[in-house]
């Protein structure tokens, strides 16, 4: 049963003829640009069985032809694979809900377009989680392009997460679990939905294994930046959340 109905189209698809290990979903909006090397960190990771999902959100661009091309090329990188498209653009959230939907495997890694991983990114969240019993796993982050450093992951706490999100979304989640919380909402202003997401999992003791890696790669630039003295929507999204989250002690509530 599809509990986030939106129109799509299946724009190419192959199926597997067991269940893959991990679908890896990636969600696109006017990254044309970037896409290619994203999909070329997927297909190079050492973790074996992984379908691809390939969500787009009505880009302006020519994002699916460029991910159409590469799967050209590629598709043997893959147990599976299957590219969607929204017949009208939904935004982040429904972008990333129609992914899970239309992944197959019990665990899902989360990317958007622009991102990048290192090879064994996917293999050691899967151990992780093996190893903790955790519903989700993810790594610490190297930032590149516009503003380089390294990322405030930090272990799963929910007295960090009261000032603050400091875990990404490129994270591998068990497919019970984002059900469970309801996937992720679209908010009332853009931004803030994988911290709207975690906190979730906070308020149903959900827990996620944090790997002290640098395993995941996080590009910076103009259209990527959503903290809180870049983000014009910051203000509603202070609001908003401390109503949706009480016990978030957020700057600026």
């Amino acid at each position: 049963m599809n509990l986030f109905p939106r129109p799509v189209r299946i724009m190419r698809e192959r199926l597997a003829r067991t269940t893959p290990a991990v679908s890896v979903i990636v969600t696109l909006y006017n990254y044309a640009e970037y896409v290619e090397e994203c999909l070329d960190s997927i297909a190079g990771q050492t973790q074996t069985e992984i379908e691809l999902v390939v969500v787009d959100d009505f880009s302006s661009d020519a994002g699916l032809t460029v991910v159409d091309r590469w799967l050209d090329r590629n598709e043997r990188s893959f147990a599976a694979y299957r590219v969607v498209a929204h017949t009208e653009n939904m935004g982040l959230s429904y972008a990333r809900n129609t992914a899970f939907e239309h992944a197959s495997a019990e665990r899902v890694f989360v990317m958007d377009a622009d991102n990048a991983l290192y090879p064994r990114a996917v293999e050691r969240c899967m151990q992780a989680m093996d190893e903790s019993g955790a519903v989700g796993a993810y790594t610490q982050l190297e930032f590149f392009g516009d503003r380089p450093g390294i990322g405030e992951a930090d272990f799963w706490s929910k007295e960090r997460f009261k000032p603050m999100n400091y875990v990404d979304a490129m994270a591998l989640v068990s497919k019970a679990a984002w059900r469970q919380v309801g996937g992720y909402t679209q908010l009332i202003a853009n931004g803030w939905e994988d911290y709207d997401f975690w906190c979730k999992f906070i308020e149903r003791d959900l827990f996620c294994a944090f790997i002290p890696e640098v395993l995941c790669r996080y590009r910076t630039h103009a259209a990527s930046m959503s903290m809180t003295e870049t983000n014009p929507n910051a203000p509603a999204l202070i609001l908003h959340m401390s109503i949706r989250h009480p016990w978030l002690e957020l700057p600026g509530a």
